[in-house]
């Protein structure tokens, strides 16, 4: 029982502190940019060596919300079943139809205690995405790279 409860108290003040490390490292630190829009997404994964991954999100942009379709497709050491929700801010989003595209990771994804991660994304129109959030199932992680998003009608 005493070696459970060392476990997650290191395992909580690793996960912290990593966080940390990656929140406040220099190359994180960028000018203060206010949000062009914030956005929501909810991710279902699956997969033995070919992963899919699906879901849906709303994008909120000047007064509208969009409703956003999630796709992607891995390769490799894909074995689980998993759902992550995110929540966070989009930056150089001149119009709604910008959102859209393939999206890949411009800085390393951290994690904490309890699935908590934030990472973020950018697609070939420049749209930046600066994702939180939490995942639950038995997948060792999500990869977000090739994360595919357009707006349903």
């Amino acid at each position: 029982m005493e070696t459970n409860d060392s476990r997650r108290k290191f395992v909580a003040t690793a996960g912290a502190a990593a966080l940390a490390a990656v929140a406040t490292s220099p190359a994180q630190a960028q000018p203060a940019q206010r949000p062009d829009a914030t956005i929501d997404i909810r991710i279902f994964r699956a997969g033995f060596i070919v992963g899919g991954s699906g879901g849906s999100g709303t994008l909120y942009f000047k007064n509208n919300g969009y409703n956003l379709g999630i796709g992607g497709v891995s390769l490799g050491a894909t074995i689980g079943v998993a759902r992550a929700d995110f929540v966070g801010e989009v930056y150089n989003l001149k119009e709604a139809r910008d959102i859209e595209g393939t999206y890949a990771a411009i800085a390393a994804t951290a994690a904490a205690a309890g699935g908590v991660g934030i990472t973020e994304l950018q697609n070939q129109r420049g749209v930046r995405l600066r994702l939180q959030g939490t995942q639950i199932g038995l997948m060792v992680s999500i990869d977000l790279s090739g994360m595919i998003i357009t707006i349903r009608n």
